[in-house]
């Protein structure tokens, strides 16, 4: 029996790059798999993947800063599958985000940035969680960034909302803690994802020289670590950031 056989998890953002990652890893490893991401259609290829692997799925069109389009999701799911195990925190805003200094971002991108990247997460889990109370268990992991620990230049509005994912992993552990739901947080590294391909040059060398481990970081780097906290061997640990980079932020 596979370790995630007949639990049922949440992946927002999972029309592409990680998050589809995450969904293929999570049904690899038995799970039911929803696929959430705002273009319905990369979801449904995403979920269309899941099942063709031999994993159930269900691909659900949905904004992480809309409240009514979480609490839609959440009804979907609970209707498909009657419960909700997991949530994978994933969706967020990356690679459409120009580098620039600080005091030249604009207004309205950094709200936009704060929407997705920190509301969304906060409303995806308050979504999930009457239904995790419901079962006295449930798993949440929020993906923040390694950036955060670099204090990487030239975007601090995305740098400051994977911090503010970070606090919010923290908050919630407590709260939810009474409940039997851990929530933990995952910092990857520079990934090669075709986000970062196309925004940094060079790519598959970039940071590699500073990591213990001397070889760029894939995706399924840090999708073992989604289904290491989304599983029975993470039961007690909650409240944690969890840096998968290679070891070039030693945390």
């Amino acid at each position: 029996m596979s370790a995630l056989e007949g639990r049922v998890a949440i992946v927002t953002g999972a029309g592409r790059g990680l998050g589809r990652e995450f969904a293929l890893a999570l049904g690899h490893e038995g799970a039911s798999v929803v696929a959430v991401d705002i273009d319905g259609s990369t979801a449904e290829q995403t979920a269309a993947a899941v099942s063709s692997a031999g994993s159930p799925s269900l691909a659900v069109r949905a904004d992480v800063s809309d409240p009514a389009s979480m609490d839609g999701m959440a009804k979907a799911v609970v209707d498909r599958f009657g419960r909700i195990d997991a949530l994978v925190n994933n969706a967020g805003l990356y690679e459409t985000l120009t580098r620039r200094p600080f005091h030249e971002i604009d207004p309205d991108e950094w709200d936009r940035v704060m929407a997705v990247n920190v509301k969304g997460p906060w409303l995806a889990t308050r979504a999930v969680f009457p239904a995790m109370r419901a079962r006295g268990a449930g798993k949440v992991v929020n993906i923040s960034s390694g950036t955060f620990f670099s204090g990487s230049t030239l975007w601090a509005h995305y740098v400051s909302s994977k911090g503010a994912v970070i606090g919010l992993t923290r908050v919630l552990a407590r709260e939810m803690g009474e409940f039997g739901i851990c929530v933990n947080a995952i910092a990857p590294g520079f990934t090669l994802t075709d986000a970062s391909l196309s925004l940094v040059p060079e790519a598959a060398t970039y940071g590699v020289a500073r990591g213990a481990l001397t070889r760029a970081e894939l995706p399924a780097d840090v999708a073992g670590a989604v289904v290491f906290l989304v599983g029975p061997g993470s039961d007690f640990i909650t409240g944690q950031c969890l840096v998968v980079d290679g070891g070039r932020q030693l945390h």
